[in-house]
C-alpha cells in the first residue's frame, strides 16, 4: 500500500477534475469534429477551405504550444480588445457630450479561468482529429444505401438518423476511441497553466515530500486505470455496433 502522506484527498480531487476536463473537451471535440467533417465534404468552397485550414494548422502545431498560445496569448488579446472598446466608447460619448462623464460598465481586465482555457484548448485541438475521423467514416458508408433511403422517401434528417449515422459510428469507433485515449492523456498539459488537476497535485505532493517516484507512479496508475476502463467500454460499444455485420 502506497503511503501518500495525507495527499490522498488532493490526488483524488485532481483525478475527478482530470475526468471533468476530459469529458467536456471530448464533447467540444465531437461537436467541432462533426462540423469540420460536414464542412470538408460540403460543396461550399469557403466552408471546405476553412475546415481544411483548421485541421491542417491544428494537427501541425504541438499541443503544448497551442495550450500556451491560447491561454496566455488569448488572454492578452481579450484584454487588449476590452481596453480598445472602452477607449472607443469613452471617446464617442465625450464627443457627444463633453460635460458628461461616461462610466464604463465593461470590465477593465478578465482573468481567464485555467479550467475553461484547458477545456477549450483540448477540445479545439482534438476537434481537428475528430473531423478527419468522422470524414473518413462518412466516406466509408456505401452511397447506394443513402440513395436507397432517398428512394424510399426518407428526408435528409431521417436518412441521416436511420442509415448514415449508425454506419458512420461503426466506422468511426476505432479512430474515435484512439482520439479519446490520447485526449485523456493530453489533459496532463493543463497543469502548466495552473489548473489543480491530478498531475499538478502529484507534482506539488512530490515536491513537498521529496517522494517523486511515489506520486508520479500513483498518477501513472490512475491514468492507466482510466484508459483501461475506457478501452473496455469502447470494446462493448464496438461489439454492439458490429453485431449485425457478423
Amino acid at each position: 500500500m502506497l503511503d501518500l502522506k495525507g495527499y490522498e484527498g488532493a490526488i483524488f480531487n485532481g483525478a475527478l477534475l482530470t475526468i471533468e476536463v476530459a469529458l467536456l473537451s471530448l464533447l467540444l471535440a465531437v461537436l467541432l469534429g462533426l462540423l469540420g467533417a460536414v464542412a470538408k465534404l460540403s460543396s461550399n468552397r469557403v466552408a471546405k477551405v476553412i475546415a481544411t485550414l483548421y485541421t491542417t494548422v491544428i494537427r501541425g502545431i504541438p499541443d503544448l504550444i497551442l495550450m500556451m498560445l491560447i491561454f496566455f496569448g488569448g488572454q492578452i488579446l481579450l484584454n487588449n480588445s476590452l481596453y480598445a472598446v472602452n477607449e472607443w466608447l469613452n471617446n464617442y460619448f465625450l464627443s457627444q457630450d463633453p460635460s458628461h462623464e461616461w462610466v464604463s460598465y465593461l470590465p477593465d481586465y478578465i482573468d481567464v479561468s485555467p479550467f475553461i482555457a484547458g477545456v477549450l484548448t483540448i477540445g479545439f485541438i482534438f476537434g481537428a482529429y475528430m473531423a478527419e475521423t468522422f470524414r473518413g467514416a462518412i466516406l466509408a458508408v456505401d452511397a447506394g444505401e443513402l440513395e436507397a433511403a432517398k428512394a424510399y422517401g426518407m428526408g435528409p434528417w431521417l436518412s441521416f438518423r436511420r442509415v448514415l449515422f449508425p454506419q458512420m459510428v461503426r466506422h468511426a469507433l476505432p479512430g474515435f476511441g484512439n482520439n479519446w485515449l490520447v485526449l485523456l492523456k493530453t489533459t496532463a498539459l493543463v497543469s502548466i497553466i495552473g489548473l489543480e488537476d491530478m498531475v499538478r497535485m502529484g507534482a506539488v505532493a512530490a515536491g513537498s515530500t521529496k517522494m517523486p517516484f511515489t506520486f508520479y507512479m500513483t498518477v501513472a496508475i490512475i491514468f492507466l486505470f482510466f484508459t483501461s476502463v475506457s478501452t473496455g467500454f469502447l470494446r462493448l460499444v464496438e461489439r454492439k455496433y458490429n453485431a449485425h455485420t457478423k
